[in-house]
């Protein structure tokens, strides 16, 4: 094969040579941390726009950082949503919960029980903050880590199980990667490991919504590093042209897998400013703050809902774990980041507001992580009754055929006759 020429590079004049800029991360494995260059305004600083004002009011809340706890851990300024004390206890502990189930899964992981998982540490506040500020028949477009939602909204965290084992009470049928759930009956669309996909459905979702005159609204979730995808930008054009009812939210916790949010576009601007090259509202909270998250999507919700068109909304927060369970932080990443992560631990600020208002107490927060853990520890065992990975217990061998089709082809129905016929010859023990 004959070897394609090198173009030799060309020198006009005095102009310097072309440079590439490839951003790298501040800190990599073994660095001291600073983060004294962060801007982190005070709590409370931040005007609050009514919901229905024209969307080029919001763009200088595209470059702040919308926050409502203080550093004394109470609720100031015009974005506090004064939720009542019952309330943010509510949505304590479904947010302790959801780390209660996080880390037994990942023990689960690692003891064989399943192949695959993705714990949200640290980002907590965002999914269960977002489904408290919803209705609950809203309809959300999940990436995969927003198990929060689902437990936010009471799914049985037995059938999240059976899911992630893959097991025979499944109600997928193995068909899914473990942690990408699905459940219409709680307005929780099926999480795709395609990034972003979920961007545009949801946009899409919106518009029927709107088109049939109905009350819900959309929302979805990706990733900062998916905003670099064709997805985004699609679903950002039609969500703002045809005015869809959707709340888009992009989790801004630093890192995509191994890549720094830089190589997406972080050093130049923030993520929510790229709502204003579309016209589109744009807010940047702070993510670790669930008063602040809170409110944020109960704006944008409400917007949506009087017909102002859609709102992309950055959550400021930082990925504590690793990208997930086949993931080793340690590799690319200095192991002071978490640590020295100046927003804080959103369920550990949420304790200190309720203490703060005279409302809750370490002896019942301790009460209550015990509980949870008894909780997601009964709701495992009875999962594991079902069957966990590679010990049998799964669905039918036929059932790889159905639920595909309304009624199966021809050609479907002679190779799913063969599939079962040699598998019989194969194994004569075989019980369907």
């Amino acid at each position: 094969m004959a070897k394609v020429p090198k173009t030799p590079s060309r020198k006009r004049g005095n102009l310097p040579p072309l440079e590439l800029h490839v951003p790298e991360p501040k800190y990599r494995p073994g660095d001291a941390v600073d983060y004294s260059d962060l801007v982190i305004p005070p709590a409370g600083a931040q005007p609050r726009p009514d919901e229905t004002c024209a969307a080029e009011e919001t763009y200088p809340l595209c470059t702040d950082l919308v926050r409502v706890l203080g550093d004394d851990d109470k609720a100031v300024g015009p974005w506090d949503p004064r939720l009542d004390a019952e309330t943010l206890r509510r949505m304590l502990r479904a947010m302790a919960l959801t780390r209660a189930f996080d880390d037994r899964m990942y023990r689960a992981q690692r003891q064989g029980k399943t192949s695959f998982y993705m714990k949200c540490t640290g980002e907590e506040a965002i999914a269960i903050a977002a489904a408290f500020a919803l209705a609950d028949d809203d309809m959300v477009f999940p990436s995969y880590r927003q198990q929060g939602i689902l437990v936010a909204r009471n799914y049985p965290l037995v059938e999240m199980v059976n899911q992630i084992y893959s097991n025979r009470a499944d109600r997928l049928k193995g068909r899914q990667l473990p942690i990408m759930y699905s459940a219409k009956e709680y307005g929780f669309f099926s999480i795709s490991g395609n990034l972003t996909t979920q961007y545009p459905q949801a946009v899409g979702w919106a518009m029927a919504s709107a088109i049939k005159g109905d009350t819900r609204i959309a929302t979805s979730f990706i990733g900062e590093g998916s905003t670099a995808e064709g997805d985004f930008h699609a679903a950002m054009t039609f969500a703002t042209v045809y005015n869809a009812p959707v709340v888009l939210n992009v989790v801004n916790n630093q890192w995509a897998i191994s890549s720094f949010s830089g190589i997406a576009g972080a050093e130049r601007t923030t993520f929510a400013a790229r709502a204003i090259g579309y016209g589109m509202a744009g807010i940047r909270v702070d993510g670790n703050d669930a008063l602040a998250v809170f409110a944020a999507v109960r704006w944008a919700a409400d917007r949506a809902r009087a017909n102002k068109g859609p709102t992309l909304i950055e959550h400021f927060t930082y990925r504590a774990e690793g990208h997930s369970t086949s993931d080793d932080p340690s590799s690319y990443r200095s192991a002071q980041e978490s640590v020295e992560w100046p927003l804080g631990d959103p369920i550990a600020r949420l304790k200190r507001h309720l203490i703060a208002l005279g409302e809750w107490s370490e002896e019942q927060q301790a009460t209550m992580d015990r509980e949870v853990a008894e909780e997601v520890k009964a709701a495992s065992k009875e999962a594991e009754k079902n069957g966990i990975l590679g010990h049998g217990l799964h669905h039918p061998f036929k059932t790889m055929f159905e639920d595909v089709f309304e009624e199966l082809p021809w050609h479907l129905e002679e190779q799913a006759e063969q599939a079962i016929r040699e598998r019989r010859v194969k194994w004569p023990d075989w019980k369907e």
